[in-house]
């Protein structure tokens, strides 16, 4: 058993990044299952902001309960993987703990400390398919909640292009 311990602050918004097992590409291809997975959650939360790749996600969260956040992120896992294959190369020890090899063991979770910090980690992940390459503007990222927030008037439609992202201050977060 874990002894990892995670910041509970109650009533805050979580960016929160989960990765798959050795990076694997499976998301896309199976972005309405992961979808579904988030969307019949039995743990209660908002889903303020988020963007998919081909290997992982970012999301922007407000639980109704911040100490179920493992939870949450243990459904999404569990509800996505349970509808596919195990992986055929699995360890001894990942097999023994009932895993598939679908997703990383842990994910990254940073509480949001204030506004500021909130409109960086939604420019991150807005700006998340472009630094990867996958498209040169935000707005023709299909996965993401980009296009809501511009619907919103929160961005430009043109906003971050790629020859612009070297403007747009402070994306890298730590």
């Amino acid at each position: 058993m874990s002894n990892y311990l995670r910041y509970c602050v109650p009533n805050s918004i979580v960016f929160i990044t989960i990765v798959t097992y050795n990076r694997k590409k499976i998301l896309l291809e199976n972005v309405d299952l992961l979808r579904n997975s988030i969307k019949f959650s039995p743990y209660k939360f908002d889903i303020l902001a988020g963007a998919i790749m081909p290997d992982h996600l970012h999301i922007l969260i407000k639980p109704n309960n911040m100490s179920e956040l493992s939870k949450i992120i243990s459904s999404i896992k569990y509800g996505f993987s349970k509808f596919l294959p195990k992986d055929k190369n699995l360890s001894q020890s990942k097999i023994s703990k009932g895993e598939k090899g679908i997703w990383q063991r842990r994910f990254y979770d940073h509480i949001i400390r204030d506004e500021e910090d909130y409109y960086k980690h939604l420019d991150y992940i807005h700006y998340n398919p472009i630094k990867h390459g996958y498209v040169k503007t935000a707005k023709n990222w299909e996965y993401s909640s980009f296009n809501k927030f511009v619907k919103l008037g929160l961005y430009e439609n043109d906003w971050c292009n790629f020859e612009d992202k070297h403007n747009i201050h402070d994306l890298n977060i730590k």
